[in-house]
């Protein structure tokens, strides 16, 4: 039995992308007339129907966002990172200046959430947050372009996928904060945190990290890379692995503030100063970074400017505009866990 034929298959027979088959089908005055009726053709020729339930999103305003949060195992019963709590202020804030309501809700992988939000007209369009392994949930977000639905994903843009998205710059992030450790002269590293394509962020920053240390002339290896989620409990167990194989380091880069808090508490536990015998940072700069012993040095990321730019970028695709991903930059928030010079 033939396959039906979708909105990618126009796209790739037209020479265009996704985005412009779903507005030249939709009327959309941003797109000329030749391509319009190119991409017209196409579909009539390969019989492709426009689901109408599935897209009057575009046409019934509900003037409502939906934030979709992935549930995270947390150490409080909140099920939120903490970095995401700081970003949800923002983007109340950002929705509020933009005359939108906002619905927040908690989606696991297994709920079916574009029908939800989209086809019951809840939302004119969807933020995703904490939806960081794309390789988990990529059919999903096919589904979601197909559909016509308005969303904008907070991370590392996806690969092969016609989505925007909000991001930090995490490699130059992680160059620049293993820069400032090797500046003030620290030579032997470990690196704690995921570093797969499965956790694009993670390994972004952990990239930038290998950066940093071949330009200074430091070889990475394999042993020096143990793997952590974003729990404190995960950084805790991989400092005590660290530990327990005899990996000698002066300095642990960790792929988020979360995970450097538990490798300090696991390092004192263990009657190894923090940072007068390993330097420790992290990646984030939530809240509670600043009031840790000692203090956290860490990589900001402007969750004031993330909401905006989430917001602004949903609000523009809702209104039929052209919206591109967007890269803020990464900013090192020196404290006193990684020594001086």
């Amino acid at each position: 039995m033939k396959s039906k034929a979708t909105s990618f298959d126009i796209a790739y027979q037209a020479g265009v992308s996704q985005s412009t088959v779903s507005r030249a089908l939709s009327g959309s005055p941003l797109v000329s007339e030749q391509t319009r009726k190119k991409i017209q053709a196409i579909a009539k020729e390969l019989n492709y129907k426009v689901d109408k339930n599935a897209s009057n999103l575009r046409t019934q305003s509900s003037h409502t966002i939906a934030l979709l949060l992935f549930e995270d195992p947390s150490s409080d019963d909140s099920n939120i990172n903490p970095f995401f709590l700081s970003m949800l202020g923002s983007i109340t804030r950002a929705c509020a200046n933009a005359n939108y309501d906002l619905l927040v809700s908690f989606q696991q992988m297994s709920d079916d959430w574009h029908a939800d939000f989209e086809d019951c007209h809840k939302a004119d369009g969807i933020i995703l947050l904490g939806y960081g392994d794309y390789c988990a949930y990529e059919e999903k977000l096919v589904k979601l372009i197909e559909q016509q639905t308005n969303f904008v994903m907070w991370g590392a843009p996806a690969k092969n996928l016609d989505a925007v998205s909000v991001s930090c710059d995490n490699k130059q992030g992680g160059l620049d904060i293993t820069n400032h450790l090797l500046s003030l002269g620290h030579k032997k590293f470990a690196f704690i945190g995921q570093a797969t394509p499965d956790s694009p962020e993670f390994l972004q920053r952990y990239q930038g990290h290998s950066q940093a240390l071949k330009q200074a002339g430091i070889k990475p290896t394999q042993a020096h890379q143990l793997d952590a989620d974003f729990t404190e409990q995960s950084g805790y167990q991989a400092a005590l692995t660290l530990l327990k194989n005899n990996i000698v380091v002066d300095a642990i880069v960790t792929g988020s503030d979360l995970i450097a808090i538990g490798v300090i508490k696991a390092l004192k536990e263990q009657g190894v100063a923090v940072p007068q015998d390993i330097a420790v940072v992290g990646f984030d700069d939530i809240s509670i970074a600043q009031f840790t012993h000692p203090p956290l040095t860490t990589v900001r990321q402007d969750t004031n400017l993330a909401g905006e730019l989430l917001v602004n970028s949903l609000v523009s695709l809702i209104s039929g505009e052209e919206t591109s991903a967007s890269i803020m930059p990464a900013q090192v928030i020196v404290r006193e866990s990684c020594g001086t010079v």
